[in-house]
């Protein structure tokens, strides 16, 4: 396409998925194939169903000391969206009628979003926080949205589309004396940035197996021990996990959770030093090309996510010059929406300049060379949109 040379397929999309670590993979085989681990965990009269219990019981407990946490407090979902709707309208709406104050910001994932708007609909005032220019919102803005009837607060850790990392401690130190329920998502943050210990003044964290190297489909909501902390559930029906996430648990699924979460909170610094060397090498290799911007903090973000514009050239041109790199336009739970980015709107992009963007990021397989070839196909696919934007101008009469 464009006249541009082939090029295999490479993968830099780390930030929408990953693939499953052999080790998760073969945790997971073994509950799926071996022993009487196919029971339900909720029959324990039978050794069937306490063997599957059993794993259960010590998967939790491994996400809990990756974490800091005791295993209790650790609730089964399908995802970081399940987890960040049970948290959000679990909140809101445990107690009846009440419609406390909501606050959120504006670049959060649309798994919290959008619950948050669906309650607004329903008459929760909500206080709609925007970031700076880098992407950030500060600890004084939250503080200052804070009201006497403020019942909830919904942040995330890093944030998907910009990697820029929240001042969660900031955060923790404006809540330190209010009432509200602090839930954080932390889907992008879990395995790429010290989360253990968690503040303590956390209330709910939600994550999701599918970014640390685990398989799709189970995701965790971490409760809070302290007072208060209390949810309505989102569906009915058996009352297992304290009533408030009902349903057979899926073992294999859990378990994959739990080797995932080990391997992240073993490798996490080792991790993070290699992928900020590659980040450092990808951004510098991008940067230098005439016209491209990068989008976000430079100094408090994921080094290895890295998020840029280019200016002179289409957005649908150049994701189509770029192919076959796997990456992003923007978050993948938007990937079917031809809008410009929310997220780049949010922190000042005008509309063309966020049709004009792209997210690169990194992972545990990327090696020094793969990084050297995502750079070089970026400088084609520029330099081909940008001629091909030079003859459309050329020819127009």
């Amino acid at each position: 396409m464009f006249g541009l040379p082939e090029f295999s397929p490479l993968y830099c999309d780390y930030a929408a998925t990953t693939p499953v670590d052999p080790l998760v993979a073969d945790a997971m085989h073994r509950v799926l194939t071996g022993g009487r681990a196919f029971g339900n965990p909720s029959s324990s009269s039978h050794v069937f169903g306490a063997e599957a219990n059993d794993h259960v019981a010590a998967s939790a407990e491994a996400v809990g000391r990756a974490l800091g946490v005791a295993g209790e407090r650790i609730v089964w979902t399908s995802g970081a969206t399940e987890s960040d709707n049970l948290a959000i309208l679990g909140t809101a709406r445990y107690g009846g009628e009440r419609r406390g104050h909501i606050i959120a910001t504006t670049v959060e994932h649309k798994a919290v979003i959008d619950p948050v708007k669906q309650l607004e609909s329903e008459g929760f005032p909500v206080t709609w926080l925007t970031p700076n220019a880098d992407g950030h919102v500060t600890a004084a803005a939250l503080a200052d949205a804070l009201r006497d009837d403020t019942i909830l607060v919904s942040t995330m850790w890093v944030n998907n589309e910009l990697g820029t990392i929240s001042d969660i401690r900031g955060f923790a130190a404006a809540l330190e004396h209010h009432a509200a329920i602090w839930h954080v998502d932390a889907a992008q943050a879990f395995g790429k940035v010290a989360v253990h210990p968690l503040p303590g003044r956390i209330d709910l964290l939600a994550l999701t197996g599918h970014k640390i190297y685990g398989p799709k489909g189970v995701g965790v909501l971490v409760l809070s021990d302290r007072a208060g902390v209390n949810l309505e559930p989102l569906l009915y029906g058996g009352g297992q996990q304290y009533g408030l996430r009902p349903g057979t648990l899926a073992t294999h699924q859990i378990v994959g959770f739990a080797q995932a979460a080990i391997l992240a909170s073993e490798k996490q610094e080792e991790d993070a030093s290699r992928l900020s060397a590659l980040g450092d090498r990808l951004s510098s290799g991008l940067l230098a090309v005439d016209g491209v911007t990068l989008n976000g903090s430079e100094a408090s973000r994921l080094p290895w996510l890295v998020n840029v514009s280019v200016e002179g050239v289409h957005g649908g041109a150049l994701m189509s010059a770029v192919a076959p790199l796997a990456l992003s336009a923007g978050s993948a739970c938007n990937s079917t929406d031809r809008e410009p980015s929310f997220v780049l709107k949010a922190i000042g992009l005008s509309d063309l300049a966020a049709s004009a963007s792209l997210r690169f990021s990194l992972g545990r397989p990327t090696t020094a060379d793969d990084v050297d070839k995502i750079v070089a196909r970026f400088e084609q696919a520029v330099s081909v949109c940008r001629q091909l934007s030079g003859s459309l101008v050329a020819d127009r009469p």
